[in-house]
């Protein structure tokens, strides 16, 4: 993974991204059928889960890229960054943004939700999309698989040279269902309840290679673990798209979708983007 860039601050995203609320880029309809307007997406028409602020949920511990410092409040890393850049989209100030935990296996659960909205890399698939909102996808990532560095799938060309491997991955993500629908590997895969016990288990030998998102995967090679290769990389069968998470039929969604769009639409999601998130150019393809 490339060295981690310089922090992008909370007010120099608000300093230039405090613009009109909602802009008029996007094509996204209300739970009505009809398209927002200013004054459905102006913040004082929004419905919040606390009046005067938005509230933004991740998971703990938040991994950089996505994040810097385990510290969501800071504006560094590409998730923390792009939520402060959509919330100025939305009319809050830097003071006004509230960071909440929901582990990542329970923000798409069905009823109620204790936040505004969820940015944890979260995959938008067709279950998911049954029990909660899903905005436009602000980033597309495949997948990646890593090995241990001198083992015998060091070299692995094929997905179906990784099938005699013991795959360490996480419950409830699409790394998960790629593993199974995809690799298909001869004993079950291991599957743990959060990242710190997937990693864990790769280091300890437990499992011969995990996979995990490609962003992941650079940060773990990188930072987490001293002996392990990224291998390669394939598409899930669930989706890649990520969205931010929002309470089935959320009035909030389309304001959301408009402030994502705005956002692509002016080059600062892709400014974030490349800032925050590694190139996946020398990362082979496996099929």
């Amino acid at each position: 993974m490339l060295p981690t860039r310089p922090s992008l601050a909370v007010s120099a995203i608000l300093a230039t991204l405090a613009l009109s609320a909602c802009g008029s880029s996007s094509s996204s309809s209300t739970a009505a059928g009809a398209s927002p307007t200013a004054s459905t997406c102006a913040k004082s028409s929004l419905s919040l889960h606390t009046p005067g602020q938005i509230t933004i949920a991740t998971d703990a511990p938040a991994y950089p890229p996505y994040f810097i410092d385990n510290k969501p409040a800071n504006g560094k890393g590409f998730e923390s960054a792009l939520a402060y850049a959509i919330a100025a989209r939305l009319g809050f100030a830097a003071s006004e943004v509230k960071w909440t935990v929901e582990p990542f296996d329970s923000s798409y659960a069905p009823g109620p939700k204790s936040f505004d909205f969820d940015i944890d890399e979260i995959s938008i698939t067709p279950a998911r999309s049954q029990e909660v909102d899903f905005s436009t996808p602000y980033y597309t990532d495949p997948q990646g698989i890593i090995v241990h560095a001198g083992s015998p799938y060091a070299h692995a060309s094929s997905l179906a040279e990784l099938k005699g491997a013991k795959i360490g991955v996480q419950i409830g993500t699409t790394s998960l269902e790629a593993v199974e629908q995809l690799i298909r590997p001869s004993s079950q895969p291991q599957v743990f309840n959060d990242s710190n016990d997937v990693v864990s288990a790769f280091k300890n030998h437990s499992v011969d290679a995990i996979v995990v998102d490609l962003a992941t995967a650079f940060e773990l090679a990188s930072e987490e673990i001293s002996n392990g290769k990224i291998v390669g990389q394939f598409s899930a069968p669930g989706g890649n798209d990520w969205g931010l998470l929002l309470a089935k039929g959320s009035s909030l969604t389309p304001c959301v979708d408009q402030a994502i769009d705005a956002l692509r639409t002016n080059g600062t999601l892709k400014q974030l983007t490349t800032r925050w998130m590694t190139s996946t150019v020398d990362v082979p393809e496996l099929g």
